[in-house]
């Protein structure tokens, strides 16, 4: 897939108000400080589509994207322990537990993994969450360009072992570097594939 236009559209704080007309939603969600903002934005070939920090917690509310006038990227907030108060931190949970369980044009949730850093027990909690209800997600692994070639296939290896305990068969996982682009046409061919299939069934 080629990107050709990616704009911002709206912000919003629920499911119920998600941008009009209604279409497929792709989302990306991840611990704080896990590369999502520097991703969308490699994937979308716009630097400064989604607002990056070095500071965990950035985004705040549920971004949409609208990317070649069809679809939409949609930058949900980071879970985890962003440095914001309890009832801050409460209100995120909500607001991304709303989109999860309510969002009727989502198609698949992207969950960003560190690759530098083995699943953590808030990763492994949020993506058991997703199994129970349901919902069709993939991994990306962030930071790959900061490992080596052997480093980076023995961490995925371990990844799959872990996910075998809970999947059969495997989400896709993705190995992405915003620094490099590694993984980006992988990745933008997969929502091609996935958007290609949803035409052909709606046309049956």
């Amino acid at each position: 897939m080629k990107i050709t236009k990616a704009v911002y559209v709206a912000s919003s704080v629920s499911a119920a108000g998600m941008p009009t007309p209604a279409r497929r939603q792709f989302a990306f969600i991840g611990r704080s400080n896990v590369g999502k903002s520097s991703l969308i934005n490699c994937l979308t070939g716009n630097s400064s589509l989604a607002h990056t920090s070095s500071k965990p917690g950035k985004t705040q509310c549920i971004n949409h994207f609208l990317i070649n006038g069809s679809w939409y990227l949609v930058d949900l907030p980071g879970y985890g322990y962003a440095k914001v108060s309890q009832a801050r931190r409460a209100s995120l949970k909500a607001m991304i537990d709303d989109y999860i369980d309510h969002s009727r044009e989502m198609v698949l949730l992207f969950v960003l993994l560190d690759s530098r850093h083995d699943l953590m027990k808030i990763d492994q909690d949020f993506l058991i969450s997703l199994g129970e209800k349901g919902v069709p997600f993939a991994i990306l692994l962030t930071k790959c360009d900061k490992l080596g070639t052997n480093a980076l296939a023995s961490r995925i290896a371990t990844l799959k072992k872990e996910l075998g305990q809970w999947w059969e068969p495997l989400p896709e996982i993705f190995a992405t570097s915003a620094e490099n682009g590694l993984g980006r046409e992988a990745v933008l061919d997969y929502i091609e594939r996935i958007n290609r299939d949803l035409d052909q069934n709606e046309k049956q």
